[in-house]
């Protein structure tokens, strides 16, 4: 036995031990699933696959290259413009997956001249985005707006990203937007807000928490979310400030060497 056979088999009896092993198990069609994150019923819904079928014979089945390349479709920016006329946001951008668009927002974002204060619950995506993000990061305890403003208080970089979920999915809590952002306008800071578990049923219309936030300065708000929860398809999107999209068309290695999102998945989501 090598030694990464060794490994590989020592950390696996460490998993059994721990009541931690995973497996994959199929999905059974006739069972009803109260554990997915189809939160309407979208996924199924005809309208919507009848407009994946549509655009797979439109564009095809993958976007074929990078966005940067020729992977640009223009399914991609009708998505974009109709997802940020729905959340109200002035641009967007649209990535394979809503995981791909929290890594391509926070590293893109937390430069080494950037403090990153993350709500010690937010996604996996966003823990580790923070961790290849080239800024120092600050953990601080769940919806502790106080620990907020200490972090950002005494940081010693010039610009500060605040890193928070609209609502977890793990407790289903929501966080304290509205403090947050009041924060980061008199800390002169970034939200960063992931919609993930918001965009289609939580805030006015489904639009989101962040839509009812009041900012007297719109540009410190960058959110994120998922097209393969509530909107039953697949991909993410960043919604921000059109200097934000920008920066990260030009710097988010997530979207830049990523093929673009796939046709059917685009179509879906327009649909949913």
């Amino acid at each position: 036995m090598n030694g990464l056979t060794r490994w590989l088999a020592e950390q696996r009896a460490a998993r059994i031990s721990g009541g931690l092993e995973r497996r994959l198990v199929v999905r059974e069609e006739s069972l009803i699933d109260l554990a997915g994150n189809d939160y309407l019923g979208l996924a199924g819904d005809p309208d919507v696959v009848e407009a994946a079928i549509r655009a797979a014979r439109e564009y095809g089945t993958g976007a074929g290259s990078s966005r940067l390349v020729t992977g640009n479709l223009p399914i991609h920016e009708q998505l974009q413009g109709e997802l940020a006329e729905f959340t109200k946001r002035p641009a967007a951008l649209a990535f394979s997956t809503g995981y791909h668009a929290n890594l391509g927002a926070v590293t893109a974002l937390g430069d080494a001249d950037t403090l990153i204060v993350s709500d010690a619950h937010v996604h996996a995506s966003l823990v580790d985005a923070c961790r290849l993000a080239r800024g120092r990061v600050q953990i601080v305890g769940h919806n502790d707006a106080g620990a907020v403003r200490v972090a950002l208080a005494e940081r010693v970089e010039p610009r500060a990203l605040v890193v928070v979920e609209s609502i977890y999915s793990v407790l289903g809590d929501a966080a304290p937007l509205a403090d947050l952002a009041m924060l980061c306008t008199e800390h002169d800071a970034t939200l960063l807000v992931d919609e993930a578990h918001a965009v289609g049923v939580a805030g006015d219309g489904g639009r989101g928490l962040a839509y009812d936030i009041d900012f007297a300065e719109p540009d410190r708000l960058v959110v994120t979310a998922t097209l393969s929860k509530a909107l039953g398809a697949q991909g993410g999107v960043v919604l921000a400030e059109p200097t934000v999209i920008d920066h990260l068309v030009n710097t988010a290695r997530a979207f830049i060497f990523d093929t673009g999102l796939a046709p059917p998945a685009a179509g879906a989501a327009r649909a949913a």
